[in-house]
């Protein structure tokens, strides 16, 4: 009987030891957020920030806002944040002219741009030599509005670009300006604010295949942050199924303050986002023919220039790290 005895003692002593070794070390990351204030796609990062979600798959991260997507993907390029939120065109521009280190991990696939005016008379034509509002020049709503308007032969050149990051449509509800590149949430707002009807000019999904931003990072990063990426993005990922969950419209508004919507605009914006499926659901939202879609209006319109070899799909991916995030994330749930 002295073996099973020595086992069990044995066993006793691992636990203890167990129990009293210190807790892994939280790696913290910086995840950089498009937009100045941010635009609606970073609700999914401001609930999992709120519900502690990235704390329960044991890792920090800390959520820094810039003036666009462009910026936060050069600030991922610089090593000032670790991974961010960014317009899919402009990430695929990225890497064909110039061999940026960057990778995509997770995709939010669907655009919500629209070439809108305050005048209801105006067609996609009148817009040339007009000012209009966009992000920055080269950001993400630059890139949409050269894809909008090659629907009257026209490009982004041949209009006066506004930079404004996320507040075109505080500018169009005032009266500055009449032209805009917006999100669909910020239509009832300028309505609501300026009194007046604004007029959807152009709507991207009516005029070309597009693909909305990409979770990008360093391939440099992924390697040696693969553990702490797994562990965020199973948050994020987490964060979408929360969002979709009808019971917690009111915690998704809380979470969506620093967007500047209301509780009333942040739900009624959340329903339509859910109906689009903004935030993905299954898979990591990076298709392949939408993101070669992406590579070859790029192209033609000039984002890649006639002298570079546009990326390969194979080259803009790389699903190891969403693959861990969900498994990771079933283990949670089970």
């Amino acid at each position: 009987m002295a073996r099973p005895r020595r086992t069990i003692i044995a066993a006793l002593a691992l636990a203890a030891f167990a129990a009293a070794a210190p807790a892994r070390a939280q790696e913290t990351l910086k995840l950089g957020l498009p937009a100045i204030p941010p635009v609606f796609v970073t609700v999914q990062a401001f609930v999992a920030v709120q519900e502690k979600l990235f704390e329960k798959y044991g890792v920090k991260v800390e959520l820094r806002q810039f003036d666009s997507g462009a910026n936060a993907a050069r600030a991922t390029l610089a090593g000032d944040v670790d991974f961010a939120i960014s317009p899919t065109p402009l990430v695929v521009n990225m890497i064909s002219n110039a061999n940026a280190d960057l990778v995509g991990l997770y995709g939010y696939p669907h655009p919500d741009w629209l070439l809108a005016s305050m005048d209801p008379t105006k067609k996609c034509e009148d817009i040339k030599g007009q000012p209009v509002g966009v992000d920055s020049e080269g950001g993400a709503r630059s890139i949409a509005l050269n894809q909008l308007i090659r629907s009257c032969g026209l490009t982004a050149k041949d209009t006066q670009q506004v930079a404004l990051s996320s507040n075109v449509g505080t500018a169009m509800a005032s009266g500055q300006l009449n032209w805009g590149v917006l999100h669909i949430d910020d239509v009832p707002v300028i309505e609501r604010e300026s009194g007046k009807k604004v007029t959807s000019v152009v709507d991207i999904n009516k005029v070309t295949i597009n693909h909305y931003m990409t979770l990008t990072t360093k391939q440099e990063t992924a390697a040696k942050k693969r553990d702490a990426l797994v562990r965020a993005l199973a948050a994020l990922m987490e964060a979408t199924k929360f969002i979709n969950d009808p019971k917690n419209a009111d915690a998704v508004a809380r979470a969506a303050e620093p967007t500047g919507r209301t509780p009333e605009d942040a739900k009624a914006s959340t329903k339509m986002y859910i109906a689009m499926e903004f935030w993905p659901l299954s898979g990591p939202g990076l298709d392949q023919k939408t993101i070669e879609a992406v590579i070859d209006t790029q192209k033609k319109v000039g984002g890649i220039r006639p002298d570079k070899t546009p990326v390969t799909y194979e080259r803009y991916v790389s699903f190891g790290i969403y693959e861990d995030a969900l498994k990771l994330m079933q283990s949670k749930s089970n």
